[in-house]
């Protein structure tokens, strides 16, 4: 259950002064995130000027799960890629030079606020150009000096899911158990270790790309962010877009148009695209274990909606079937 504060104004004002961004207007709290509390931003703007339109950033105040000695490389991250005119937020740095305050041992930072909206049913061209944004943001952090171990590698799915126990994965669904017995030592055992790698996502769901039209106008919440293999940030993504909610129907134009999109900027090694179906497995079970772990660990009073971990039983029961390998061809 997420813990959320609350600042008073008089805080939020006093912490605002200490960036070049101009007086506090207003502070919104956003209901959204699980890990986080988040405050919508409008400032006068730095030259605080009456009416030149101000300026608006977003406010967040790490409480769970994320480690403050990982911030550097997150926000590091954010600064750098938006500096090479990717379409991510920067870091708005303090008078002092600092991304980020701790405020009662939590960690605040203040980051540029990007148009768009997030899309839960994406057409074939707004596929296509998460897979080129996709692309883009791998390329140009080839020279990000910063490294970051996967939080949320293979041993975090043994230990997650472990944890939920044939019991608890029964609970959920009976079949779950033995689904995860069938697949989860198997894929690990053969998880690839000399495929490209660099700095990844990890976690580009639809709620975590901003667009206008058929343009991506930003890529945030990095804070699963790490050094792995692109291509298994491929597989997250193609587990995240290209089916519908339920997990149950795969759409077979947006992963040709993700794919494709992603292909027009960076191609794929031949070791890569052999490696997708079982990038793909593993894409499922990971997030089928942290779903599975929270939908057992969430008390029943919590403000948190669980999510269903069947819908990645169901992506992974797809990738697991040879007949659809080819989706990735």
């Amino acid at each position: 259950m997420a813990v959320y504060t609350s600042l008073g104004a008089e805080q939020l004002a006093a912490l605002i002064a200490t960036f070049d961004v101009g007086a506090l207007v207003s502070a919104k709290g956003i209901a959204e995130g699980v890990s986080n509390s988040n405050w919508l931003i409008d400032t006068t703007g730095a030259d605080g000027a009456v009416g030149s339109g101000g300026a608006r950033f977003i406010l967040t105040m790490y409480e769970q799960r994320t480690e403050v000695a990982d911030l550097p490389f997150f926000l590091g991250l954010l600064d750098h890629l938006s500096a090479k005119d990717c379409p991510v937020p920067a870091t708005i740095h303090d008078r002092q030079g600092q991304a980020y305050q701790l405020i009662d041992g939590k960690a605040v930072a203040l980051i540029e606020f990007l148009p768009g909206v997030s899309v839960s049913k994406p057409t074939v061209g707004q596929a296509e150009a998460v897979g080129a944004a996709l692309a883009r943001i791998h390329l140009a952090a080839a020279d990000f000096a910063d490294a970051r171990e996967n939080s949320m590698g293979p041993a975090s799915w043994q230990e997650l899911l472990g944890a939920c126990g044939e019991a608890g994965l029964a609970s959920i669904d009976p079949a779950l158990a033995g689904l995860v017995a069938e697949h989860l030592p198997a894929t690990v055992d053969a998880w690839p270790s000399d495929l490209p790698s660099g700095v990844i996502h990890a976690d580009l769901f639809p709620d975590n790309v901003l667009m206008l039209g058929n343009e991506v106008t930003g890529l945030i919440d990095f804070y699963f962010a790490c050094t792995g293999k692109f291509a298994y940030d491929i597989a997250v993504t193609h587990a995240a877009w290209c089916f519908d909610a339920s997990g149950a129907t795969f759409l077979p134009e947006i992963s040709r148009a993700l794919l494709a999109g992603y292909r027009s900027v960076r191609m794929l090694s031949a070791a890569e695209q052999a490696a997708l179906p079982l990038l793909a497995r593993g894409a499922a079970l990971r997030f089928l274990a942290t779903r599975a772990y929270d939908w057992l660990n969430t008390p029943g009073d919590a403000l948190v909606t669980r999510k269903d971990p069947m819908a990645f039983a169901r992506r992974l029961q797809f990738y697991a079937d040879p007949v659809n390998a080819g989706v990735f061809a």
